[in-house]
């Protein structure tokens, strides 16, 4: 059966699916411990392992997207379930002992490394505390899933709004005037964004930035609070000094200082560039208002709009009809196509979960590699950003891997869907992951499979796919006007490219500000820690925008609860991307050969090695900082 199916099923059929994924679960428990220590007891263990994480998986995309909050509910109740039993199983040391005593010295590297970070994720989650130390354990990992469900819920279900005067839409595309002649417009992604970007009308601009920064306002502060005390609560029993130094320890970057030291290195990297850009910002505001002093948070995106085309004749709204969404999703798939010989067919008649989803199956000399499904457009209830969720994870001789892109696109109706280009680039990001999660998905050991590598790596995939976003050679293929089916020019390309130049800086050191709130809540007990004060010094710090009162942006920060203190990781991830770029901006964006060798040494061995080693397998060396200075400073 095609797991995604059970995300259309009726609500019985869910809930036994799952308490057989479970079962399945325990059952493999079981015969490992039955056992003598051995190879077959690691193999019990990843079939565990692979059952608790599918169960988990699909509950997680259920409560995210579907269209009945009924069954959204469930989603919840289902992940609080699989994780439940994934953080019991975790603290048996019963199940613990006969693994620790395989020995698997004359196994191959990706035995042998599965086996060290099994061991290690079992003492990280505390099998070797004393009983009363493992039920608080237990407990608080039971709660955490809890108030993250909720954290996340309260976001997703808080859709802010403005009035505005119809003379406020001056600015925007006519298709958004069109679709706006209500002058509601909303904080979801496909009403903020171009508002933001194109409005002409500041005090529009600065109801709807704050409406933005109030989403999910009260309810996530005594949240957040909550999760931040849990976690360093656990990490104290599991004996690290915070929740931080607790994350990064099995990362690439190894510890919380460490961390601290990337973030300090890319903003101090980023300093003069976004000095830069700031003046170029307030000169240009100064055109509309001489006594202007300092640039807010609702005008930097306008005013980069303007900047751009007046220094660089690029108007990005001039770019959105070569950007329609379906072209450009065939253009995503023809050009990953030829890259990696792959053949991307629709299944017309697969059971989804919501009308507008649409399912393809992969294949690869006429051979199913695996399956994704597109779910593209907002409704309500519906997670609100971009993102892979996985399905089902793939493993050699068993199931084939399944994915879904859920993504809050503007919808096609009277009015083609039309994309801004950095959409596009968000569609060829998700994409990445989902090729990683494909690729990766016949290794030998499922706790292996896909993007189980490690967490500050992940990202480099998709990072680097963004790169065919931006080169002449690719757009050409897929990006054509709307009506006369031309291709975009090779000169509107080049200025696309100059005025993306203008806010790099801004935007490396408004990351960083990111990067430091996500460790920074982390990195000491919470006891009394105003997350409001926090957030806006550090607003402060790392970009030139003032703290606005009566506006929280951590509560809507949703990377706070699935990635905690490790939002580092996108800089960290996208400095290696620009390395690993290198290889195909020498050889050809296109070279199938490049491609083949890319998916062998970066994708398909998902997480059987380190990721280092997977890198240095690619480059013929470890990776290196200049690429990303280069891109910069460039």
């Amino acid at each position: 059966m095609i797991a995604a199916s059970l995300l259309s099923a009726p609500p019985g059929e869910f809930s036994r699916a799952h308490g057989e994924g479970l079962s399945r679960a325990r059952a493999a428990v079981a015969r490992l411990k039955s056992l003598s220590p051995s190879l077959e007891g690691l193999r019990a263990w990843d079939e565990a392992s692979l059952a608790l994480s599918d169960a988990s998986a699909r509950a997680s995309l259920l409560r995210s997207v579907h269209p009945d909050a009924a069954m959204r509910d469930l989603g919840e109740r289902c992940e609080q379930e699989a994780e439940a039993l994934s953080t019991e199983l975790a603290l048996d040391p019963d199940v613990y002992r006969p693994l620790s005593q395989i020995d698997a010295s004359g196994e191959d590297e990706a035995t042998r490394w599965v086996l060290f970070r099994t061991l290690r994720d079992f003492r990280r989650a505390g099998v070797d505390k004393d009983a009363h130390t493992r039920a608080r354990v237990r407990a608080l990992n039971e709660e955490l899933v809890r108030v993250g469900q909720e954290f996340q819920r309260n976001i997703r279900d808080d859709v802010g709004s403005i009035e505005i005067d119809p003379t406020a839409l001056a600015g925007l595309p006519d298709d958004y005037v069109k679709a706006h002649q209500s002058g509601i417009i909303t904080t979801d992604y496909p009403d903020y964004i171009p508002f933001m970007t194109y409005a002409r009308s500041s005090p529009a601009r600065e109801k709807l930035w704050k409406a933005y920064r109030r989403r999910a306002h009260p309810k996530n502060l005594e949240v957040l609070d909550r999760m931040l005390a849990r976690r360093f609560e656990l990490a104290q029993l599991l004996g690290y000094p915070s929740w931080a130094e607790y994350v990064t320890e099995d990362k690439m970057i190894g510890d919380a200082r460490a961390a601290a030291d990337f973030i300090e290195r890319i903003a101090d990297a980023a300093e003069v560039r976004a000095g830069e850009d700031i003046r170029t910002l307030l000169a240009r505001k100064r055109k509309d208002d001489p006594a202007a002093e300092r640039v807010d948070a609702w005008d930097a995106e306008a005013l980069k709009e303007r900047v751009r085309a007046e220094q660089f004749g690029f108007d990005s709204q001039s770019v959105r009809p070569y950007f329609e969404l379906q072209r450009t999703l065939d253009g995503l798939l023809e050009i990953t196509a030829r890259m990696f010989g792959v053949e991307y067919r629709r299944l017309v008649d697969a059971p989804v979960w919501h009308p507008e989803v649409t399912a393809f199956e992969v294949l690869e000399q006429g051979r199913p590699v695996g399956l994704f499904y597109l779910d593209l457009f907002p409704r309500e209830g519906k997670y609100k950003h971009a993102a892979q969720f996985t399905i089902a994870s793939g493993v050699a001789g068993g199931a084939l891997p399944e994915g879904a892109l859920v993504c809050n696109f503007p919808r096609p109706g009277a009015q083609p869907a039309l994309l801004e280009h950095s959409e596009a680039v968000t569609l060829f990001h998700e994409f990445g992951h989902l090729l990683h999660h494909l690729f990766g998905g016949r290794p030998r050991w499922a706790s292996a499979s896909g993007v189980r590598t490690e967490w500050d790596f992940v990202e480099a995939p998709s990072q680097m796919l963004e790169e065919w976003c931006w080169d002449p050679s690719v757009l050409q293929r897929f990006a054509r006007h709307v009506e006369s089916g031309e291709p975009l020019p090779a000169e509107s390309i080049a200025r696309m490219r100059a005025a993306d130049e203008i806010g790099k800086g801004l935007r490396v050191r408004q990351q960083m500000f990111y990067a430091a709130t996500s460790l920074q809540f982390h990195d000491r007990d919470p006891a009394g820690l105003d997350t409001t004060a926090l957030a806006n010094e550090l607003q402060e710090r790392y970009t030139p925008v003032q703290r606005v009162p009566d506006t929280y942006f951590q509560e809507s920060f949703g990377h706070l609860e699935g990635y905690s203190a490790i939002y580092y990781t996108y800089m960290w991830s996208l400095v290696i991307a620009k390395d690993l770029f290198g290889a195909f901006r020498r050889e050809g964006l296109l070279n199938p050969q490049t491609a083949a060798r890319y998916r062998r040494a970066i994708l398909e061995p998902g997480g059987s090695r380190p990721a280092a080693e997977l890198v240095k397998s690619f480059l013929g060396r470890e990776a290196s900082f200049e690429a990303f200075a280069q891109w910069l400073n460039g």
